[in-house]
């Protein structure tokens, strides 16, 4: 179900959110239908910074339930920082950090502040001859989770870890945790919510969904079928 058709869903987002999209990975069209390429959702302040994201296709429900979330975490948070950028960071990756642990039982220490930035001449400020940048390696945030290795490899072999995009993650004794996409996300923005979009979205494409970032073009497989039929038809 495509969760942008429903009228509740679109009503919110309208009111809270000012929408746009692009697209960043590769996919074919063959006929009608779509083959490969996957969504992220991304919930943003004003200035691109990342507040939440939502990791491939969901239902109306979910993607209504994580804009409300949003809506309501940044409300709180603002009341609690008093304008003080650090302290709404801060507020926000805990958030990300207390849903990780309350929905998925494991818990991580939420990073509440960012290293000093890479200097101009840093690896970061390469640019390939298209002009795309290097995607930063982001680092997660500490793992204290308990060990479930049985858990972990049961949850691997179901079908709806499979459907969630389960993953093994390890905690520091080197026990198994398996988290879906959702789960992985958390345990990002617990460490980068509130940093530019275009600091995490590959991170988020690349290691959650497994997609390879592309410049490309759609790949479209007889774009213009009736030429086809034309020909065939004499």
């Amino acid at each position: 179900m495509n969760a942008l058709a429903n009228d509740e869903v679109g009503k919110y987002l309208n009111e809270y959110f000012a929408s746009s999209f692009q697209k960043v990975a590769t996919f074919r069209i063959v006929g009608a239908q779509k083959q490969g390429g996957n969504v992220a959702s991304y919930f943003c302040a004003p200035d691109g910074r990342v507040l939440h994201c939502v990791a491939g296709p969901v239902d109306a429900g979910t993607l209504l339930r994580e804009a409300k979330w949003v809506v309501e975490t940044t409300k709180k948070a603002m009341e609690e920082a008093k304008d003080d950028g650090g302290k709404f960071k801060a507020y926000f990756r805990k958030a990300h950090a207390e849903r990780l642990k309350n929905e998925h039982g494991l818990t991580v220490e939420a990073v509440t502040f960012d290293p000093p930035t890479d200097d101009k001449d840093g690896a970061l400020s390469y640019r390939d001859p298209s002009g795309r940048p290097l995607a930063p390696q982001l680092t997660l945030p500490p793992l204290d989770g308990p060990d479930v290795t049985i858990r972990a490899a049961r949850a691997l072999q179901t079908a709806e870890g499979k459907a969630a995009g389960a993953r093994p993650v390890f905690d520091r004794r080197g026990g198994r945790w398996v988290l879906g996409n959702q789960g992985r996300v958390h345990m990002l923005m617990a460490a980068h919510s509130m940093n530019k979009i275009e600091t995490l979205y590959a991170t988020v494409f690349e290691n959650i969904l497994n997609e390879k970032i592309s410049t490309k073009p759609v790949e479209v497989v007889t774009p213009f079928p009736w030429v086809h039929s034309r020909a065939k038809g004499g």
